[in-house]
């Protein structure tokens, strides 16, 4: 494995560790969708809402830094997807800027709107914003629809490499049954880690039976989607391409070959599903900290089929219009060098992270009471 190799696959491990680290901690969303399932009381809902609102702009960075990331390691995407595909990309950031609106206006002084209409807000972007960022990962197993023609950027007339082959501009993937069932199984995921978030930071009895009665149903709703898709994933026909001329073409059980390929992708799929579970029969059984089971399996479960996307010579974004316009880790990264210049950036990312545990910690010292809710602020 030659410089640029090596530097392709390491940038796309850690856009995969990224997007991981985003579905966990959209547990945000998923509580937010429970506001009126979980909280009976405005106390109670108050005690919800200042849950999630000490988290929320943690998702919110780890969004952009994600697609900041993206493009800065594989520019070709970046400008395939989110030129083409842009409706998808404007409702997923519309329900992120939404949601930052109603925390920040909700309760202030002279809200013409009312609270209840933020939270509406808030109920959309945790329902929304989940279902269509695992609707638009799924497309790197089903494909898009898109053409890439890299000798139209001399074209001085139109010189734009990557052309939408249809007018729904990336709206067409809800269409796909396996890109709907992904999105529905990141949202019940999503709901399942706030159950278990709730249970781990708030004190107060009948909050958390609440809690335990709606994870058993959510646990049952996400297994059912996820399993599904899953199975129906390792039996697919998936692109694959010749590393040798770039040649794409169709490979029968695809990505259960990847796995089989990768012993240790595989692994991480198995603990992270090992993990997910045990955090679900934890949580049930009252344990509160159950969520730091569930949190990490959710991400080493994302990372492994991420990984499994990408690697292995897989195209991460096929195209079902064009196979050959499909995009690879090595078709549409940056150059030798800015990849090796962002690579020395990369290594202040463990600092980033030690931050974010700290304010984690420091925010969650004290489990949320009645009593808080109570006060001016």
């Amino acid at each position: 494995m030659n410089d640029i190799s090596l530097l392709q696959h390491y940038w796309w491990f850690l856009v995969s560790l990224l997007g991981a680290l985003l579905v966990f901690l959209m547990f945000v969303q998923g509580g937010q969708s429970l506001i009126w399932k979980l909280g009976r009381t405005e106390e109670q809902r108050r005690m919800l809402l200042l849950a999630t609102g000490r988290k929320w702009e943690l998702t919110f960075t780890t969004l952009v830094t994600f697609g900041g990331a993206f493009f800065a390691s594989f520019p070709l995407f970046y400008s395939t997807s989110f030129g083409g595909a842009y409706w998808v990309w404007v409702l997923i950031l519309l329900c992120f800027v939404v949601q930052a609106v109603s925390y920040e206006f909700q309760l202030k002084n002279g809200n013409v709107l009312g609270t209840n209409t933020y939270r509406v807000f808030l109920l959309l972007n945790g329902i929304l914003g989940p279902l269509l960022i695992g609707t638009a990962v799924g497309t790197f197993f089903t494909g898009a629809e898109f053409v890439v023609d890299k000798a139209a950027v001399v074209n001085p007339a139109m010189p734009v490499i990557s052309s939408w082959a249809n007018a729904l501009h990336g709206l067409e993937a809800v269409m796909v049954p396996q890109n709907l069932m992904l999105g529905i199984s990141v949202l019940m995921l999503t709901r399942v880690l706030a159950c278990l978030f709730f249970m781990n930071c708030i004190k107060d009895e009948e909050l958390l039976t609440n809690c335990r009665r709606r994870l058993l149903m959510e646990s049952g709703f996400f297994l059912l989607f996820f399993l599904t898709w899953l199975v129906r994933l390792v039996c697919s026909t998936g692109f694959a391409y010749l590393p040798e001329s770039g040649l794409v073409y169709l490979e029968e059980y695809k990505y259960l070959n990847n796995l089989l390929a990768m012993p240790g992708v595989t692994s991480l799929l198995l603990v992270g599903v090992v993990l997910v579970l045990g955090g679900m029969v934890a949580g049930l059984r009252g344990w509160g900290r159950a969520f730091w089971l569930a949190g990490p399996g959710s991400v080493l479960v994302v990372l492994a089929l991420l990984l499994c996307a990408g690697w292995n010579n897989t195209p991460y974004y096929p195209s079902v219009v064009s196979p050959q316009s499909s995009l690879t880790i090595e078709n549409s990264s940056s150059s030798l060098f800015t990849l090796r210049t962002m690579t020395y950036v990369s290594f202040i990312i463990p600092f980033v992270i030690a931050y974010i545990a700290w304010a984690w910690r420091a925010l969650s010292r004290q489990p949320i009471t009645p009593e808080e809710t109570r006060g001016e602020h």
